[in-house]
């Protein structure tokens, strides 16, 4: 097990809370930081705990009065309209208590992992805590307060001068990364995401490409509903490889989201666990050939907190850390741990069952879709490729 890896945790992330009902809730790092200590493959040795991010370090990518909008809310001194004004205290991101200093501390989660890799300490850093790709730089959005990738990329921009490649394969569209370096041909972009035709935010259309001198940096791939692991996994595979082919990245930053999943309440794609198997060996992979290893990852989407994540989250680490796969069944004592409080009935494998759900009837149909969106999304690359430029 390779120790040159950091996986920043707190108890502190649970504080993230719009209300008990809301689909995001931070359990799942917990649960999944507790399946790896019970499997023995996280220690002491390997956590690192994060800090909170800066008022200054905030406003890379967010605009002050939106962080003192912020504060007031978790204050309960913002008026309902002024905060509506901001999307906070919407039915998706409700105002909650001390909601700048858990935001905050999510940011200063993921900008933790940044500087344990480019420092030198680490070769790969986790914040499972992190991932909240929906925020602007003037509004919250999405369950996302403060966008801690936006802020972490500007934060590597300006401190070290790297060029970045983010990779995001949540079931929803990056939106707030792919816009706050739309023209920046230092940041490429790159999400593989269910089709805004049916799901939020209603972007990331494969003719999004950058603006200005970042034309060309933005990729996208929005995939049919239903979508099933062998057309997700060409459309992933085949795009990464030639985008990060393309970019030559210095670092790569990877967006986790595990709602891709067909037991995720809020998405209709209908990937398994060998999807989240295959996500992390590429990203090692590219780490590795273009980025002398350096590689951050964070968390993002997955609403099914106790079947999928856990076991998704979980499989990223192993992967990270280089350590052996696993199979079979899930540790007996996480299981019964966790069973008393969860409303569904635990997995009893790492895997899931070759007939999780029925065959889906239009599965040529989306496949073949899918694979003219990827022609699509690649066609600069290619275009560039032919013409020998």
């Amino acid at each position: 097990m390779s120790r040159n890896c950091v996986f920043v945790y707190s108890e502190q992330f649970l504080q993230y809370k719009f209300h008990d009902d809301h689909p995001f809730n931070q359990l799942r790092v917990k649960l999944t930081y507790d399946l790896l200590r019970t499997l023995g493959a996280l220690d002491d040795r390997h956590i690192v705990t994060p800090r909170m991010a800066t008022d200054d370090e905030l406003a890379l990518i967010h605009d002050r009065s939106y962080i003192e909008a912020v504060k007031a809310a978790g204050r309960g001194g913002l008026s309902e309209a002024a905060a509506l004004n901001y999307g906070l205290g919407t039915e998706d991101t409700p105002v909650f208590p001390n909601m700048h200093e858990a935001s905050a501390l999510l940011v200063g989660s993921t900008l933790t992992a940044v500087d344990a890799v480019l420092s030198g300490a680490a070769e790969h850093a986790l914040n499972l805590g992190g991932g909240l790709h929906h925020g602007f730089r003037g509004k919250a959005s999405g369950f996302c307060v403060y966008n801690d990738s936006a802020v972490a990329i500007q934060y590597i921009r300006e401190k070290y001068g790297l060029r970045v490649l983010y990779v995001d394969t949540d079931a929803h569209h990056g939106d707030g990364v792919q816009w706050a370096f739309y023209d920046d041909p230092n940041v490429c972009t790159f999400s593989i995401h269910e089709t805004g035709r049916y799901l939020f935010p209603g972007t990331g259309n494969v003719n999004e490409r950058g603006h200005g001198a970042g034309y060309g940096y933005s990729f996208n791939i929005p995939l049919d509903a239903f979508t099933e692991d062998e057309s997700w996994l060409y459309a992933y595979t085949t795009a990464l490889r030639e985008i990060a082919d393309f970019f030559r990245p210095d670092v790569i930053v990877t967006q986790n989201g595990v709602d891709a999943h067909y037991y995720d309440p809020l998405t209709h794609l209908s990937v398994t666990m060998k999807t989240y198997r295959i996500i992390p060996k590429l990203a090692h992979q590219i780490a590795h050939e273009y980025c002398n290893g350096r590689w951050i990852a964070v968390g993002g989407g997955g609403y099914d907190i106790w079947r999928v994540v856990p076991r998704a989250w979980a499989l990223l680490w192993l992967e990270m850390t280089g350590q052996a796969d696993v199979s079979g069944p899930l540790p007996d004592d996480w299981r019964q741990r966790w069973q008393p409080l969860s409303p569904v009935t635990l997995p009893l494998e790492w895997d899931d069952p070759d007939n999780l759900y029925p065959p889906i009837p239009r599965k040529a149909e989306i496949s073949e879709k899918n694979a003219q969106t990827v022609e699509k999304a690649l066609y600069f690359i290619r275009s560039q490729r032919r013409a020998g430029t």
